[in-house]
């Protein structure tokens, strides 16, 4: 089975004045279709500096990113974005829903720039709510959602497609112990079901050790926990 991901010697550092700084000294990851991996690490480790260059939002300094087979360390910008538009999906701590479109629309939109019609959009877009519990806030603005209907809203934005890879930040960060519990359970049920692989950066290992492998990130390494 070919891998959705794969990382080799990735390094990224930073200049600060006089003084550079090297959060990623030679990361190493592979991740299998379906796969669910967890990150952690303690704040200012390097875990969104990690999850950016997988992500393609950040040019790596070195090493090699290939996402389903494809290399990306010399890829233009236009077809880092093509990338990014097909074969990723985000999560983060805060949700980023347009204030002006309904949960209908903010997931359906999704749908949309794959090139799906708007009734195929729109079926998709409604199944994949069902799942995740909101198939009676379809019509709700952000606004009038609670927190973890919010978050929810995002995982099925960027489970929209679908994606071969999600790249989560700190998905229930900005929620209350127990609503996060029960976003996160949501969240990976609905992964396994679609066979999406996903890379889940957290501070809480609980919540970690519900995925396949778990990595630290310190000193700039991965080390599997």
């Amino acid at each position: 089975m070919s891998s959705v991901l794969s990382v080799a010697g990735l390094k990224r550092s930073f200049t600060q004045g006089h003084k550079t700084l090297e959060i990623l000294r030679g990361i190493d990851l592979d991740v299998q279709p379906g796969e669910l991996i967890g990150l952690v690490g303690v704040s200012g480790s390097g875990k969104s500096t990690l999850l950016q260059a997988i992500g393609l939002l950040d040019r790596q300094d070195a090493g090699e990113i290939e996402i389903d087979g494809q290399a990306t360390f010399g890829a233009s910008d236009d077809e880092r974005t093509r990338v990014r538009r097909e074969k990723l999906g985000f999560i983060y701590q805060f949700h980023h829903l347009l204030p002006d479109f309904s949960t209908l629309e903010n997931v359906s939109l999704a749908h949309r720039i794959e090139g799906k019609s708007s009734s195929k959009a729109t079926a998709e877009t409604k199944e994949l709510l069902v799942q995740l519990g909101l198939a009676d806030r379809l019509d709700h603005m952000p606004s009038a959602l609670s927190g973890g209907e919010q978050q929810r809203v995002a995982i099925a934005r960027a489970l929209a497609g679908p994606p071969k890879l999600v790249l989560a930040d700190e998905p229930t960060g900005n929620l209350d112990e127990q609503t996060a519990g029960r976003v996160f359970d949501l969240f990976v049920k609905t992964v396994r079901e679609k066979g999406v692989a996903a890379i889940i950066a957290t501070h809480d290992k609980s919540l970690a050790a519900q995925t396949d492998r778990q990595y630290q990130l310190k000193d700039g390494l991965l080390s599997l926990i």
